[in-house]
């Protein structure tokens, strides 16, 4: 199984277009194929110190896939290699 984590907060626009980007792409495969983490910075201190200027934040496998703006395309193809 591949694990997306979107690291984000609460409020943040950014954050909403990319959940929505990942929810939709992530339906497209099998129902256990891929654990989607949602984290935020707001309840972490070390993932605000790490990420806070460029949530939302992607990581495939603990791996950074992208940030700022979740591509449908390049996510599906991260994907598709991941698993």
């Amino acid at each position: 199984m591949t694990t997306l984590t979107l690291i984000g907060k609460p409020d943040c626009h950014l954050c909403d277009v990319a959940r929505e980007v990942v929810e939709t792409v992530v339906a497209e495969y099998p129902e256990d194929a891929v654990d989607i983490e949602e984290l935020s910075i707001v309840d972490d201190p070390q993932l605000y110190a790490q990420w806070w200027e460029k949530i939302p934040v992607v990581l495939i496998d603990g791996e950074l896939h992208g940030h700022w703006r979740v591509s449908p395309d390049r996510l599906r193809a991260a994907l598709g290699a991941a698993g």
